[in-house]
């Protein structure tokens, strides 16, 4: 089976939510931690790896393993990459001495800025792994995010599926009429895409009369009713406080302190 037709099945047959009770919780900890990440100073990449701490057991505690979670969020590295690139170019004061060997405070604002990208995306994923993407909007909204912007969300990620199955009812008729053809020339390519968001756009159409037809007003009800229960609460908690130690708390020369002692 064809690639494409794998992954769709198993974004459909993928119901997983292991952060049941308290996906409200664990939103607040992952905003609170992306404020804590992004405002950690440019120059001081060794509090990030203290940071790095919420990623990691997290990860575990919910089931979602780490290395999976790593190994994902490694694909957000050329993207990250791309901002801070010339820096070390840019920024070429000397930061610290290893050896005999400078390092100037671009390569520091560089790791910087990779480290910022990696945990911050960990932390995201971590949240939709454990919650799920719907429910995770729907915690968005309960907590005052805008019907419009959650909205949106929820329709797009309902409705990615109708858009593969257009892909896939095109790609089985283009390998029909190919003749075993492997690879197919660009102008090819530009036709496939536009019929694509053709086809898209009318279904996108119908759906949207149908929703009409059965009294949308712009706002879906929410799916589950989201409780606040004693896990929730200790998540919150817990969690908060040790963001905040980790954020404020120089551990790294603590350590050092401790070393030279």
């Amino acid at each position: 089976m064809a690639s494409i037709e794998q992954r769709y099945i198993s974004l459909s047959a993928r119901k997983v939510n292991s952060a049941q009770g308290k996906e409200q919780a664990m939103l607040i900890v992952t905003l609170l931690y992306l404020v804590a990440v992004l405002s950690v100073p440019l120059y001081s990449p060794q509090k990030l790896i203290w940071l790095a701490a919420y990623p990691i057991i997290a990860s575990e505690m919910e089931g979602c393993g780490f290395r999976r979670i790593f190994l994902k969020s490694l694909l957000i590295i050329p993207l990250v990459a791309l901002i801070g690139i010339f820096n070390p170019f840019i920024d070429t004061e000397t930061a610290f001495r290893i050896g005999n060997v400078a390092v100037n405070r671009g390569w520091v604002s560089f790791i910087s800025i990779l480290l910022r990208g990696l945990l911050s995306l960990q932390a995201i994923l971590i949240l939709v792994e454990s919650s799920g993407i719907i429910d995770t909007i729907n915690a968005l909204r309960k907590l005052g995010c805008p019907s419009v912007l959650t909205t949106q969300l929820h329709l797009t990620c309902r409705y990615i599926s109708v858009v593969m199955e257009e892909v896939i009812v095109m790609k089985r008729a283009r390998a029909a009429r190919g003749y075993g053809r492997k690879s197919y020339p660009l102008s090819m390519w530009g036709r496939f895409i536009g019929q694509l968001l053709i086809r898209s756009m009318q279904r996108a159409t119908d759906i949207h009369r149908a929703m009409l037809a059965r009294g949308f007003d712009g706002s879906l009800p929410l799916g589950t009713t989201m409780r606040w229960n004693s896990s929730a609460w200790i998540w919150l908690i817990v969690w908060t406080a040790l963001i905040a130690c980790l954020r404020f708390i120089d551990f790294s020369s603590l350590v050092v302190q401790f070393l030279h002692k």
